[in-house]
């Protein structure tokens, strides 16, 4: 791929989307195409057909999506549903009208049945029911995914879905209402730390065991996979570590990051979601990529980030 090629990435603003484009533009790519949701609603197909019609690019990386944690997925079903059903929708749509080839199109973990077998591997899609706390979020990424690959079977399209597990790094969000586990333990850690050390209440029991990659890994394996020479042959691929741990250990993990001496109170009545989420990275690694970035040393680069930008991060909670 010639580093000239106008790339469009949606959703460049997003903690996922602003990693990539700065991976890419680290890389040598000089032609990034980006719009922000003030300019382009991307729930309007109108709209977005009209931008892509108009800008042409040769690539497009979907990473554009209405995100939040358990909570936020529990209070607004619909938003999830029907935004990201639209945002993907059009876009997809918008490349193949537009006789766009290649495609990424960025997904999520929990598109793959609550009680599969660990780790998850791609084929386990659709094979039993999802996790009921994020369910709205987990079909509209599902559909994303057979989008493309109805194009790709019936339209020869080169449109891969990456499914990456839970993510983490600079500029995540932090808001406590809607932000996913790590940054909200972050956010917790910190500001009882700042009064006195006082006790962390979290959600569960702490059993359940998760999978975290750094975002930086994740636009990585993104242009990783938008570079690679010749047909894939799989149009689903996860990205992540292969490895995981329990939620108590993540947390004392974060509590030592952010040098938090209090004690954690686990609320059982709290609903602790899906028992277990790992990755099966085989076929990506078998492509020839592999995570890189330690879950300590990301989780210290994330606080650093974090304590550098809180004011900025006050006022946006202040002014939404």
């Amino acid at each position: 791929m010639t580093k000239e090629k106008d790339i469009y990435i949606a959703g460049h603003r997003g903690m996922v989307g602003s990693s990539i484009v700065r991976n890419l533009k680290a890389y040598g790519y000089k032609n990034l195409i980006t719009a922000t949701s003030q300019d382009l609603d991307l729930r309007d197909q109108n709209v977005c057909d009209e931008f892509v019609r108009l800008k042409k690019p040769k690539v497009m990386i979907i990473a554009a999506a209405r995100v939040g944690g358990i909570l936020a997925n529990y209070e607004y079903p619909w938003q999830f549903l029907y935004d990201n059903l639209m945002i993907e929708a059009n876009l997809i749509n918008a490349a193949h009208q537009n006789d766009i080839q290649d495609l990424i199109f960025l997904g999520s973990s929990c598109i793959y049945p609550k009680m599969a077998p660990q780790p998850l591997k791609e084929e386990y899609l659709m094979t039993g029911a999802l996790e009921p706390t994020n369910e709205w979020y987990a079909i509209a990424k599902i559909t994303g995914i057979k989008l493309c690959q109805a194009l790709n079977r019936q339209y020869g399209r080169n449109y891969i879905s990456m499914m990456p597990t839970n993510l983490y790094g600079p500029r995540d969000n932090f808001d406590l209402k809607t932000s996913h586990v790590l940054p909200a333990m972050i956010r917790k850690f910190h500001e009882a730390k700042e009064s006195g050390h006082t006790p962390v209440p979290l959600w569960g029991s702490g059993s359940p065991m998760r999978e975290f990659l750094h975002v930086e890994d994740l636009a990585e394996s993104v242009r990783f996979i938008m570079e690679y020479e010749g047909k894939l042959k799989y149009d689903l691929i996860n990205a992540g570590t292969g490895t995981d741990l329990t939620i108590k250990e993540l947390a004392e993990t974060v509590q030592k990051v952010t040098g938090h001496e209090g004690d954690i109170n686990w609320d059982s009545s709290k609903p602790d979601g899906t028992p277990r989420k790992l990755m099966d990275v085989s076929r990506i690694n078998e492509l020839g990529w592999k995570a890189e970035i330690d879950l300590r040393e990301g989780i210290e680069n994330t606080y650093e980030w974090f304590l550098d930008n809180l004011e900025g991060i006050k006022k946006v909670e202040i002014n939404s």
